[in-house]
């Protein structure tokens, strides 16, 4: 475990080349606003399993090795790393997703006053936490990662559903299953259908909150993240546009919350735990089973990793995304249901709910 000395706001510095700049005059874009009604109706790509039980370039093939070789040679990372990010850039706008105009607008806000209103200066942020990350040399422990998260966020279902005609069908293809997914399996599994609280962890900058939020209207919400950030950003977007219900924003770790036992009726991790290691996932699934009352449900999206898409990447963009994303290789070989069923849960269940992604689902025992 490590300490970690907040920063003060930096100037936004970005690697991408448009006719939009952060600095000196702008071209003026609409940002794009996405809707948190979902209809999982909407038309998607088949969701195909490979042949496989995780993608060759994960886990300790040889050809992981060779990735992971090619990575560990500082200057061809750093290369890496700003290839990913300008990857990651130009491909949002060229789907309409407005990333640098939508980092500014957060940058240039008042963002930074929620900042002492969420900080735990308890925390203490485990060694893993302050690596870089995400192309970030700080990882999630900045402002720019912070005012970029829901652009990269919006991002994830574009990739997932690239026929989709707009980037809120993209969303409702996504996120629309992932809810009726976890709605359904609950009704089916729990005593008692009604979901009074909800816990939300790893919920970054609030887009999974909301979306739970309005699956849930009438459900208690709380948020948590270990990036206070993060946690800015969300207090502040829910500042601007108000929840069903007043969230509780909390900061704090989710392999080690605070909160009391048997406390709430849904837990939901959303594209976290490919960002950890393998060990914090398993704490974190024992946390999650202390927090849930009998009946519960933990619910857990995330790649998926028998994704026929995942396992069948190009090499560039493989490499690309594992060179800022330093944990997937134990992500990949962990037994996440095994884990969850190890840590007590039953009915565990998971389902690929689009190309790219899995819903596992599991219940606390009545």
């Amino acid at each position: 475990m490590a300490t970690y000395t907040l920063s003060k706001p930096q100037p936004l510095l970005l690697t991408s080349s448009s006719s939009t700049s952060i600095g000196g005059r702008k071209k003026k874009k609409s940002v794009v606003h996405v809707s948190a009604t979902v209809n999982a109706s909407v038309a998607s790509p088949a969701n195909e399993e490979g042949r496989l039980e995780r993608p060759r370039w994960a886990g300790e093939t040889p050809l992981s090795r060779l990735v992971g070789t090619l990575i560990s040679f500082k200057p061809l990372y750093s290369l890496m790393k700003l290839g990913a990010r300008r990857v990651l850039i130009s491909t949002a706008e060229k789907s309409n997703v407005p990333w640098r105009e939508m980092t500014r607008q957060i940058l240039e806000s008042d963002v930074y006053q929620e900042l002492e209103t969420v900080l735990n200066p308890s925390v203490v942020y485990p060694d893993y936490y302050l690596k870089p990350f995400h192309a970030y040399d700080e990882g999630n422990l900045s402002w720019l990662a912070a005012a970029e998260a829901e652009a990269a966020t919006i991002s994830i279902a574009i990739r997932a559903i690239p026929t989709a005609s707009s980037i809120d069908e993209a969303t409702q293809a996504v996120r629309g299953t992932w809810l009726n997914t976890v709605e359904q399996y609950h009704l089916q599994y729990s005593g008692n259908s009604a979901v009074h609280d909800i816990l939300d962890i790893g919920c970054s900058v609030g887009v999974s909150t909301r979306f739970l939020s309005d699956k849930f209207p009438l459900a208690n919400i709380t948020g948590l993240d270990l990036s206070p950030y993060f946690l800015s950003v969300a207090k502040y977007n829910e500042r601007r546009k108000p929840m069903n219900k007043p969230v509780r924003w909390i900061h704090a770790n989710g392999e080690d919350t605070g909160l009391p036992s048997n406390s709430f009726d849904l837990v939901s991790l959303s594209y976290l735990f490919h960002e950890l290691p393998a060990q914090a996932t398993v704490n974190m699934v024992k946390e999650v089973f202390r927090l849930l009352r009998p009946g519960g449900t933990m619910a857990v999206t995330d790649n998926s990793p028998k994704s026929k898409v995942l396992q069948e990447l190009p090499p560039v963009l493989f490499t690309l995304m594992k060179s800022t994303e330093p944990f997937l290789d134990e992500y990949y070989l962990l037994d996440l249901e095994g884990a969850m069923r190890e840590a007590g849960f039953v009915n565990v269940i998971s389902v690929l709910t689009d190309p790219r992604h899995r819903t596992v689902t599991g219940m606390v025992p009545l």
